[in-house]
């Protein structure tokens, strides 16, 4: 458990290292700023990588609502729930302090420009309102975890699993970015949330509530669809013998 633990951790801290450190750090620096698109590759980035360095030891969750779908989808036992969503939460409280350091190393770094934090209203990139967001975190973590189950499904194709995973997570920032600026993930969305403080903090339990209650219900909807192998042969015309 404590390899697990410790895998989930520095999963977790990379994730929010590159994906946020990504926006903070080389958004929009001068002339070659990776913008909207290169943040949203950063975030699939951080999955794939990690994923493959150390996704064989814990699973690969880094994200307190995957834990939660896996449980919800028949992969993972409650009782481990909390162990995972404290070494997660560690992992991105860690590397948003590490980004902190950096970033405000630079003469004119402020935490007004919001330190990569998700919002609604007029803290959202686009202006969207509390409803519009709490949908869009639903719906995408629904199918983060729908992607991720079925990626992972001893049925589906053995190896590529992170790179689906990755690339789904990439996409869905390249959906969301302007909604949420994309959490799907509440230990991304509590780690820049506690040097901002104010408005991350009061706004916080959306991002934690929002990727939950997508990630149970994404959990649920794989398990009933996918079913097992057994149910799948139940439903499949038998070959005609051999002549």
């Amino acid at each position: 458990m404590t390899h697990r633990l410790a895998a989930e951790f520095f999963g977790t801290f990379w994730l929010v290292l590159g994906g946020c450190g990504s926006a903070v750090l080389a958004a929009a620096f001068p002339d070659v700023g990776i913008g909207l698109t290169g943040v949203s590759l950063a975030f699939g980035l951080t999955v794939v990588t990690m994923a493959y360095a150390v996704g064989h030891i814990s699973g690969g969750h880094f994200n307190p609502a995957v834990t939660l779908g896996l449980w919800a989808g028949g992969r993972f036992p409650a009782s481990e729930i909390i162990h995972y969503w404290v070494a997660q939460v560690l992992g991105g409280v860690a590397a948003a302090a590490i980004l902190y350091l950096i970033a405000s190393g630079k003469a004119d770094f402020s935490l007004s420009s919001g330190f990569a934090s998700n919002g609604y209203g007029e803290h959202s990139p686009g202006q969207y309102t509390l409803l519009a967001a709490l949908v869009c975190e639903v719906v995408m973590t629904f199918f983060f975890l729908m992607v991720i189950l079925g990626a992972t499904d001893k049925r589906a194709p053995a190896g590529f699993a992170p790179l689906a995973i990755g690339l789904t997570l990439t996409l869905i920032h390249l959906i969301s970015i302007p909604v949420t600026n994309t959490s799907v993930n509440p230990a991304r969305s509590t780690g820049p949330a506690l040097f901002v403080g104010g408005w991350a903090l009061a706004q916080l339990w959306l991002f934690w509530v929002a990727p939950l209650v997508g990630a149970v219900i994404g959990g649920f909807a794989y398990k009933w669809l996918g079913g097992t192998a057994k149910a799948l042969e139940a439903v499949t015309p038998p070959r005609a013998p051999a002549e």
